[in-house]
């Protein structure tokens, strides 16, 4: 019996699909009040709607929306909300709720069931904390019973796909093998119903990663597998392409497993659904085998760390890719033949599949893969069809990344004549990928592209390209930005760390003047072709030689001149589109600044800092509270500025410091936090004692940072480190704010944390090379300059113990780093020179003497030259006790 406020509800239900817009609008204000004025009665009735047979389609599938929209968020801190709101709920609310969704299952007439997402997300929900118990027996009963209707198993096997799908692994560990029962019983070929079929097969999707019990016996996996290869075969394409992605899962999660069926099933099967004219089929596929091939990249890298350590590998390569090589080749080349017409470049096909596994298996087979690929690419590569000219290229750049040198040099030097041709091409397609393969040779095999031979012709081809369709004119950017490094590296530097001209000094300036043109496109929005120009001009200028100064002079007033035209466009913004693109181009700017800026010579620079600086004020000031983005950029533009004046950034401290601290208290952006953090420590390290009047107001805002619970954690080993930064500047004065810093530093360094959790090892490891670098800084900052010890330094007498014993922990910690070694070493040589013998039977211990054994023959010079010095002045010390 209807009540008549339900009638009002299925009223105003089935108007959320009103063709009206504002009948529509009303129906959705409408729920949204109910649900802010009573939220138990409101979501109880939603559930009364669902249930009821007897209701509209349209309203039971609203009404099912409705309750899960109010149960789960794609947004993750709103999810979390709605769980604990519907965990809050009256035992007896929850109950009544439960049994209404439960009761609707499969008696919906629509599909996807709406039902069933509502079960999946009170399931999401309860199961975590231990509540709803019973909920995956009844879900195993409805597929399992042979009573129920197709519609019931189909709701049922959703409701537990999207359980899988959302919940953690280890909470359905346990009913692991009730879940498979009813997920395989629906797979099975002797199911009737391709609906059911597929409900299930993508559950299993969602189910993988916790079958691993079952996967490890023999008996159980044979029967997945079965089940698994035979839904492949399905005449219903959906269920195959469903199957086909378990498949390419299953390879991944249980690689060691696969041996007994990659001959007679998984290669077979895999093959023919390459071949498929049916492109969903086909790139599953292609994913199996690049999937293979990631793994078996990984397998080799594992196996030669596990022998330079000297010990077997936990797990072996099957070399699955090198067996197959010579068949799935040939199907991947006649794949890259099948581009799409419009070149959508979001669009995922098989033939750019094929290009990414190829990429993949060159690096998996290296040279063997050259004879089943270059035959094909020998005869298409002048092809009358730009499918086939355009395919061959792609395969071409597809395996440079695998071969070895001998082979790969001699190789590329003979195409370099087809190749430059190809970047005059009729077909727009051929063009972009010749380009595309410049970017690739003159990443891995630079060489070859700068030989006198064929420079001027390549460069000629490029500056062309540059004028072409954005597609092209992008993948010319990335070769520039390529090439301009290997030039650089090539060339020779003599006695100064710069050299004085290199193979495209003659080029370089007219280069400059097409990067920045292209820039300034009419259609650079396209295909990201700003960004790349910039890119490019970046890395260009970067790498530049001294014979190029002249053209790096230019262009910094060039972007400076831009920059303050960009920033009187301010007002004339109208839309969000707008918007994004002047933040873009500000970002762009902003970064191509520091380019040119560590350029420009010492005399140079305070000549152009004064215009550079005002331009990055007025940025500040227009973004403040605005883009996050943008700000990061400015500071990290300032960073170069302080880094290029030295003590000179003195001038503009007052007008920037309100910036700076704004920086710093942004705790909602944390990239931005991180980079005024950063800053910071430029700033102190440029301006020394000069710092000091500005350092009550820093050290406030960098503790207030430390002790807010909320801000990210990657800001604090950031802040840790400008501690060392600030006491070195200041020196003795830093005394005043020793004992703050020393307890959060000692805090610290009591952080724990599990040593599973790969993040938050990692954290750990930045965290403690932050605190011994703060030690290090204000040992060194209160010790003074010059030979003699300051009184001051005995402030750190009573801690020396405590930072002994965190070096020790840092010390016989597997997970050390290079980086922890260097600073370890670092202060044992500061503590031996400050507190002489009194600290040798402290540092005396196994773990510091085997460190500074290790670090004395590490691969990183600093480290080793370190731990060379700390090495002598514990000599020194040893020395008079051992004549005494």
């Amino acid at each position: 019996m209807h009540t008549a406020t339900n009638i009002s509800l299925i009223q105003i239900l089935e108007k959320t699909i009103s063709p009206d817009r504002t009948e529509l609008e009303s129906a959705e204000k409408y729920l949204h009040h109910a649900a802010n004025t009573n939220f138990t009665t409101f979501i109880k009735m939603l559930s009364d709607v669902l249930v009821q047979g007897g209701n509209s389609q349209v309203a039971r599938m609203a009404a099912g929306l409705q309750l899960k929209n109010h149960l789960t968020s794609k947004d993750f801190t709103l999810k979390q909300e709605y769980q604990q709101r519907w965990i809050a709920l009256p035992e007896d609310v929850r109950f009544y709720i439960k049994k209404n969704i439960l009761a609707s299952i499969g008696t919906e007439n629509s599909r996807p069931s709406s039902a069933a997402q509502c079960v999946a997300y009170v399931a999401v929900a309860e199961l975590p904390i231990g509540q709803w118990n019973d909920l995956i027996p009844i879900l195993v009963e409805n597929v399992t019973n042979a009573a129920s209707s197709e519609l019931k198993k189909e709701a049922t096997l959703e409701a537990i796909g999207y359980i899988c799908q959302e919940i953690e692994a280890e909470v359905l560990t346990e009913q692991s093998n009730h879940i498979l029962t009813a997920i395989i019983h629906g797979m099975r070929s002797a199911e009737p119903s391709n609906h059911v079929r597929l409900a299930a097969t993508q559950a299993l999707l969602n189910s993988l990663e916790f079958t691993k019990a079952n996967f490890e016996k023999d008996v159980e996996r044979n029967f997945i597998m079965e089940v698994v290869c035979e839904a492949t075969q399905s005449n219903d394409m959906r269920i195959s392409v469903a199957a086909l992605q378990c498949l390419v899962k299953i390879l991944s999660l249980y690689y060691q497993y696969m041996e007994p069926y990659m001959g007679q099933a998984l290669f077979p099967i895999t093959l023919e659904a390459m071949k498929s004219d049916i492109d969903e089929i086909s790139l599953q596929g292609i994913e199996f085998w690049s999937n293979v091939s990631d793994e078996e990249i990984d397998l080799a890298i594992e196996e030669a760390e596990a022998t330079e350590i000297g010990r077997p590998p936990a797990r072996t390569s099957r070399f699955y890719a090198r067996g197959a090589l010579q068949y799935i080749a040939p199907v991947l080349m006649q794949k890259l033949t099948k581009q799409d017409d419009a070149d959508d470049e979001h669009e995922w096909n098989p033939s750019k599949a094929a290009s990414v596994c190829l990429i993949l298996l060159s690096n998996c087979c290296e040279d063997e893969i050259v004879p089943h690929v270059l035959p094909f690419i020998n005869n298409n590569i002048k092809n009358e069809n730009w499918r086939y000219r355009e395919a061959a290229l792609m395969a071409f750049g597809s395996i440079l990344g695998g071969l070895e040198a001998n082979t790969l040099k001699p190789l590329v030097e003979k195409a370099m004549p087809t190749l430059i041709e190809a970047m005059y091409d009729t077909s727009v397609a051929v063009r972009d990928t010749a380009a595309w393969t410049f970017g690739r040779i003159c990443e891995i095999v630079p060489e070859a592209a700068i030989n006198d031979q064929y420079l001027k012709l390549l460069l000629e081809s490029f500056v062309n390209g540059l004028k072409a369709e954005p597609r092209v004119a992008a993948n010319v950017c990335w070769a520039f930005t390529n090439l301009a490094e290997a030039a650089y590296e090539a060339a020779d530097c003599g006695e100064s760390n710069q050299p004085k001209t290199y193979c495209m000094s003659t080029y370089f300036d007219f280069i400059i003047q097409c990067l920045l043109e292209t820039t300034d496109r009419q259609d650079a929005a396209q295909h990201n072709l700003r960004s790349a120009a910039y890119e490019a001009l970046m890395e260009m200028v970067k790498n530049s030689p001294s014979d190029c100064y002249m053209t790096v002079q230019k262009t910094t007033m060039v972007i400076l001149e831009r920059l303050q035209q960009v920033l009187q466009m301010e007002n004339h913004i109208s839309s969000q589109a707008d918007r994004s693109q002047f933040n873009d181009l500000q970002s762009l700017l902003c970064a191509t600044l520091q380019s040119v800026l560590r350029k420009v010579t010492p005399e140079d620079a305070p000549q152009i800092s004064d215009a550079i600086m005002t331009a990055l004020l007025t940025m500040f000031a227009a973004n403040a509270g605005k883009a996050g983005g943008v700000q990061e950029d400015a500071l990290m533009a300032v960073s170069t500025l302080v880094e290029v004046l030295g003590e000179g950034f003195l001038k503009y401290m007052d007008a920037f410091k309100q910036y700076l601290y704004v920086g710093l208290k942004n705790h909602q952006e944390y990239q931005v936090c991180v980079a005024a953090v950063g800053l910071t420590g430029d700033i102190c390290r440029a301006l020394k004692i000069k710092v000091l009047p500005y350092c009550d107001e820093i050290i406030y805002l960098l503790m207030a940072n430390l002790s807010d619970p909320t801000i990210h954690r990657a800001v604090k080993p950031q802040i840790l480190s400008v501690f060392g930064d600030i006491a070195l500047s200041i020196g003795p004065d830093f005394k005043k704010y020793f004992d703050l810093v020393m307890q959060m530093l000692l805090q610290a360094s009591n952080i724990q944390v599990n040593p599973n959790d790969y993040d938050m090892v990692e954290y750990i490891g930045e965290l403690r090379e932050s605190i011994l670098e703060a030690y290090t800084g204000i040992i060194q900052g209160l010790k003074g300059v010059g030979g003699e010890v300051q009184p001051d330094v005995a402030l750190m007498e009573p801690h020396v113990q405590a930072i002994i014993n965190f070096m020790v922990q840092v010390a016989s910690d597997p997970e050390r780093t290079d980086g922890h070694m260097s600073v370890i070493a670092g202060l044992t040589g500061d503590l031996c020179t400050v507190f002489g013998q009194r600290v040798l039977p402290l540092l005396e211990t196994k773990p510091l003497v085997e460190l500074l054994q290790s670090a004395r023959k590490s691969r990183t010079p600093r480290t080793k030259t370190l731990a060379n010095w700390a090495t002598k002045e514990i000599r020194k010390l040893k020395q008079p006790l051992a004549s005494w």
